[in-house]
């Protein structure tokens, strides 16, 4: 498999993990020479695929961190069922947690990152086996199900997503086209972002927002695993609220970073700040 022109560096190098629900596609960057620090595993959210930590990747290998960056069942290069309860948010941790045990060097524990609902993946994996973790990072996430405008997009795709992924993509490029956004974006960006949704599944965007609107609220059960968490998001979050996630952070008792002149992606946004972050709270910890 070739990568995509956007992840340009040569370091970067593609690979699949076979788990339960299928085989699982992965960017991986690994550091120069021998490292004892933890590798680390970014999960993207919902629509998202690795390629969305691809400014991340090579940094944190020079770091001294094994990373890695996967497609989660349904999204992108990792296929997956036509059935939409496939995709809850426990079948999609188990997912996680296979990739962890393909990570971990012996018993040490693996830094885990989840964007927006793939945080919510990633904290399900986390109270499952807190003792498979270093640290759980919670980007541009919340403390139960997404909240605030995005909500009400999600019954508009859904009778979309229902007749295929064309339908949605021509849905899709309707909107961009009078987006001004999309229309600054990169035209290697724009086509990307729509051969990625072509390839993605019908079924796992219907089943993965049921999770990202049904999540409970699991707050004080990641607290009592004592697993040290970052609660990273932009200043200008459009999906929970920054003052949600940082409500979240003080119930948590968790470091929190706000990255300044970012929305939802931080780590495209501005991966600088991002990457500063997640290399400084990782450090503490060894």
């Amino acid at each position: 498999m070739t990568l995509h022109p956007l992840v340009a560096d040569s370091d970067v190098r593609f690979a699949r993990v076979d788990v339960t629900g299928g085989a699982l596609a992965t960017l991986r960057c690994d550091p120069p020479g021998a490292s004892e620090r933890a590798p680390v595993l970014l999960v993207p959210g919902y629509t998202g695929s690795k390629e969305d930590f691809r400014l991340l990747l090579a940094p944190l290998a020079s770091a001294g961190h094994r990373a890695v960056a996967l497609d989660q069942r349904g999204q992108f290069q990792s296929p997956g069922p036509d059935d939409p309860s496939a995709y809850a948010v426990q079948a999609l941790a188990e997912d996680l947690l296979a990739v962890v045990d393909d990570l971990r060097p012996g018993d040490a524990g693996v830094h885990l990152v989840g964007h927006s609902f793939g945080g919510l993946v990633a904290r399900a994996a986390v109270l499952r086996r807190p003792e498979a973790f270093r640290s759980l990072v919670l980007m541009g996430s919340g403390p139960a199900g997404l909240t605030g405008p995005r909500v009400a997009l999600l019954p508009l795709m859904r009778p979309l997503l229902e007749q295929g992924m064309p339908a949605l993509v021509e849905a899709m490029d309707a909107m961009n086209a009078a987006d001004a956004r999309f229309l600054a974006l990169d035209a290697s960006v724009q086509g990307f972002l729509r051969d990625r949704m072509l390839a993605s599944s019908a079924a796992a965007l219907i089943g993965m927002a049921d999770g990202l609107t049904g999540e409970p609220d699991q707050v004080e059960a990641l607290r009592a695993t004592g697993v040290p968490v970052l609660v990273l998001h932009g200043s200008d979050d459009d999906a929970w609220a920054p003052s949600l996630q940082a409500e979240m952070a003080a119930r948590l008792g968790a470091d929190h970073v706000v990255v300044p002149g970012a929305a939802h992606s931080p780590a495209v946004e501005r991966p600088e700040p991002t990457l500063r972050a997640l290399v400084d709270f990782f450090a503490r910890l060894h």
